[in-house]
């Protein structure tokens, strides 16, 4: 997963150099590739800088915590297939205790063919 801190101190680099929200954009396509933040949140961070808030730190938030894609979490989503290589994402999800991200998900969708092994191998 994507390491959106580092992003956003690139965001805000980009921002104190004059680029604009869509010339970052594209810059954090071509060196993030897939894992490049979207385009409502680099507007969302290029609001706030304009707004005197040069804090690169995530606001806290209620809800859901965060989970982390660790070589634990890998290994485990990994084991789980290789016993049948055809569950579904739902049987994914309940077998590990994990919540899926939709990129993940979507990327996923209608394999079955060892999709899920190849996504975590990348």
């Amino acid at each position: 997963m994507a390491d959106f801190r580092k992003q956003r101190a690139a965001m805000k680099f980009c921002f104190l150099l004059g680029k604009s929200g869509t010339e970052t954009l594209e810059m954090l396509k071509t060196a993030y590739k897939d894992d490049a933040m979207g385009k409502t949140q680099v507007f969302e961070w290029f609001s706030r800088f304009k707004n005197g808030e040069m804090s690169i730190d995530d606001k806290p938030r209620s809800g859901r915590p965060s989970t982390a894609r660790t070589h634990e979490n890998v290994e485990k989503i990994r084991e789980i297939i290789k016993e049948d290589r055809r569950r579904t994402i739902e049987e994914i999800v309940e077998l590990s205790g994990f919540f899926l991200f939709p990129r993940m998900k979507r990327d996923m969708k209608g394999k079955n063919d060892g999709g899920a092994v190849k996504y975590l191998n990348r």
